[in-house]
Formats: C-alpha cells, structure tokens, sequence
C-alpha cells in the first residue's frame, strides 16, 4: 500500500512536459521481454568467446559480480519509475534532482552511446550478414544501410510495431540460449565428449586451472563485461507507454536478476565444463565452438542468425530510447527543437531521425574503413553507458536524500541497503574506469574525454539562452511547455 504523501512532497511534484502526448501501447509481455532484450546481447552471444580463452572459467564469476551491480542501477531506476514514471526516463530523473544541467550532459551522454553503439550494430549485422556466400558480393556499406533503412521505418510506425518486434528479437534470442542449456546439460549427464574432451566439472579447475592465466585477465576482461550488460536500463524508458507501470515495472526488473544468473553465469559456466578454455577463441561464438565440435549441422548458420538478431534488437531499442530521450530534452530547450516533435501515431520522430542521422555517418565508415569500422566505433560507447549508469545512480541518491528531507516518499520498491549499494556501484564504475588505461582501445577512449567535456561546454553555453526562455513561459502558465510546432 502507498504511503500518503505529505503536503510539502506534493507541493514539488516535479511535471515533466516531455511526458506528454504519448500513447500507452505496450502491454506486460512486451516490458517483461524488452526486459531481457535488454540484458542479452552479443556481448554474451559473441563477446564470451574470447573472454573465456583470456579468463578461463572465472569469466563466470566476473558475469555475476558485473551483473549485480548491473541490478542495482536498474532497481535504483526502478525506484525512480515508481516515483514518477517518464518517458524522459533518467534524464527526466536528472532534471528533477540536478537541474537542467544535469539533464543536458546525462541526455548526450545518452545520445553519444546509442549514436555510437548503432554505428556498431549497423556495421555488425553487415559482417554476420556477409557470412552467408548469398550477401558476399553486396558491400557492407549496402547492408549497412539496409538495416538501418528496415529498423528506422518499424519505429517510425508506432510504438506497438517497435514492441512487437523487440518481443520476437528477445524470444529468438531466448530461445537460442535455453535450447543450448539442454543440449549441455544432457551431454553433461550422459558423458558424452565434445570434441575428444570428457566434460564436467573437472574442466573448471584442470587446463590451468579456474584462472588460467592468473588474476590479471580476469580482472582485464571486467570492463567488457559491463558493456555486455549495457541496454538493461531500456526498461526505464518505456515507463512512459505502458498503461501500468507500478504493477509491470516492479516484476520486470526483478526478473532481471535470475535471468543474469541463468542466461550469463549459467552458460558461461556450462560451456567451462563442455570444452577447456584454451578451446575458445574471439573469432568465434562460443556456442558455435561447441556446436561444431559435436558436428551439428548448420551450427554455425544458426548461431549467426541469432546474433544477428541480437545486433538488430540492439539497433531498435536505441532508435526507440533515444527518441524519448531527445523528446524529453527539446522540451526543455536541450536539444534541438525538431527532436521534440510527435507523428499523428505518438511517435517522436524527430529524436529517431536525429540518430539515424548519426549511424548513416557509420554507413559512410563502412563505405571507407570496412575492416576497421567496428573497432574504431565500438569504444566510444563505453563513455555513454558509464555515464548514463552513473547518472542513475546520482539521481537515486538524491532521490533517497529528498526523501528523508520529507520533500518525498520512496516507494516500497526501493534498492536495497541503499545508499551504500549507491555508493558501491559508483566506486565499482570509477575502477572499471581505471581498467580502461590497461586496455590499448580504452586509452584512446579515455583520451578523448577532454575532448567530449569540451563539445559539451560549448554546447551548454549554446543553449542555454532557450532553456531559461522555456523555464519562464512553463512558469507563466503553470508548467505547461511550449510544444515545438510540427
């Protein structure tokens, strides 16, 4: 039962006029299964590979530590969902507890990650597609652009066609992990070798042991791991279109936490016991590496259609967030005003083309470098996403903190032994952060931060003129924003 607010938290509500005008087309099924788009993607279906050759079977534990703190950002947005649910999701967070400076650089930071991770995906589902002898002869910069034209469409259309679509990616993707769950057990249970290799347990400590090649890989590979969980705070974002949030959000994000532990940690574990680490490589999915060794037919055919589609749903759900993302910042003054406009079917088209415009900028890449596009790209990512986390983490804490001023009622969805978790989640953030030296790709990421921390300066100073002039008229008449003209 919700507490009663006490009339001073009601007298500060914060309105948000960027929630405004959306519809309320996605039902339980679809959150619930965003849910766990969200939180599996090719950095498990790809990404494990090489990490298991480098870390051996302590991957695993490197799976459940990132993923617990992976929950605490999402039950920490959780809790502000409760709150007030928003479409603007943290940047509306940001808004309300930091100002509208805090909402500026989280929402680019936002809009940098998904801008960069879709150049990503775009130039990944054109290397999976060329795996196929039919696509060779089609240039990558064509598939590129292909995927981008098929996806951009399905979220022009409606809110309901993107959730569809999402639903069905995270089924195929589901799917694909649970039916190789049982072929490993049974070989497990049965005995049976793969690839001349006597499975079972005794592959965790034997081939070098459950640390291989000593702590330094493990602790190396940490940062990879935490991009792999990077997308579970989606589920923030469609608070805004579904009908009941304080009855779906709750079971939603909780469920994110068994399906960590059984999809990552429990494959990552399963496919430890099925071959010795040194078996794996970066080349290759792990799941194809087993499946090839037992001589499947089409393993590998099967394996690249699901990742695949694991670029594709990745692809769909940032054309989607960031159009709210956009939304909720041009109708405070943010972004650019053409991002804040709505088609006659609810959706915020122009934040979708915004990002659409920047992943063609991937289709010119791949035009240009197409070895190299991937890799130059795929690293620039890694700012947005600790950023947006942290910024989750800073919105909670301050929410927790308005709360206890009585300027506030936490909801009994809360993250539990906040603050400290908090606390925990922004020290384990800096530290991966400091990880990110050690690895060559990292330190060019990281020296390019003076670089963003400038593009950002500037930028305020060149908005900053329409944000005051938005603030005053919502003031004038009752914290209705000006909505930009169509």
């Amino acid at each position: 039962m919700r507490e009663e607010i006490p009339p001073t938290a009601e007298r500060t509500r914060h309105v948000d006029a960027g929630d405004a005008g959306y519809s309320k087309a996605l039902s339980a099924r679809h959150i619930n299964m965003i849910a766990i788009g969200g939180a599996i993607g090719t950095g498990l279906f790809l990404g494990a590979g090489g990490r298991l050759h480098d870390a051996g079977p302590s991957l695993a534990l490197a799976y459940a530590v990132c993923g617990v703190f992976a929950f605490f950002v999402v039950r920490a947005l959780g809790e502000l969902i409760l709150h007030r649910p928003s479409s603007g999701s943290f940047v509306s967070y940001s808004r309300e507890f930091m100002g509208e400076k805090g909402a500026y650089v989280g929402g680019w930071l936002y809009f940098l990650n998904w801008a960069t991770t879709g150049i990503a995906d775009i130039t990944a589902i054109a290397m999976y597609t060329h795996y196929w002898s039919l696509f060779s002869p089609v240039p990558q910069w064509a598939l590129a652009l292909a995927a981008l034209a098929v996806v951009l469409v399905v979220n022009l259309i409606s809110v309901k066609i993107f959730g569809e679509m999402e639903f069905w990616f995270a089924i195929i993707k589901v799917a694909a992990l649970v039916l190789f769950m049982f072929i490993g057990i049974f070989l497990l249970a049965t005995g049976r070798q793969v690839g001349g290799h006597d499975g079972g347990v005794h592959l965790l400590v034997q081939d070098g042991g459950f640390l291989p090649n000593g702590i330094l890989p493990l602790v190396l590979v940490i940062q990879g791991v935490v991009f792999a969980y990077a997308s579970v705070e989606l589920v923030g974002v469609t608070a805004g279109e579904t009908a009941e949030p304080e009855k779906i959000m709750p079971k939603a994000i909780n469920s994110i936490m068994w399906r960590i532990g059984v999809f990552y940690v429990g494959s990552v574990l399963l496919l430890a016991m099925l071959l010795p680490s040194s078996a794996f490589s970066a080349d290759e999915s792990p799941f194809v590496t087993v499946l090839s060794r037992l001589g499947v037919p089409a393993a590998g055919d099967v394996m690249n259609l699901v990742v695949l589609t694991a670029a594709m749903s990745s692809l769909n759900s940032g054309l989607y967030s960031t159009g709210r993302i956009l939304r909720s910042m041009a109708m405070a003054g943010s972004a650019p005003r053409f991002t804040g406009v709505m088609s006659r079917n609810q959706v915020p088209y122009g934040g979708i083309l915004l990002t659409s415009v920047a992943c063609i900028f991937g289709v010119g890449l791949n035009y240009a470098l197409p070895e190299k596009a991937f890799e130059i790209i795929l690293n620039f990512a890694a700012i947005g996403i600790l950023g947006t986390w942290g910024m989750i983490i800073l919105c909670h804490i301050l929410f927790v903190r308005k709360a206890g001023a009585g300027e506030a009622v936490r909801p009994s969805f809360r993250l539990p032994g906040s603050p400290w978790t908090d606390l925990a989640t922004l020290a384990f953030f800096a530290a991966v952060i400091v990880l990110m030296w050690f690895d060559e790709a990292g330190r060019y990421t990281l020296m390019s931060l003076p670089v963003l921390a400038a593009a950002l300066f500037i930028g305020w100073f060149a908005v900053r003129g329409r944000i005051t002039a938005i603030a005053a008229e919502r003031d004038r008449d009752g914290d209705r924003a000006a909505v930009p003209a169509e």
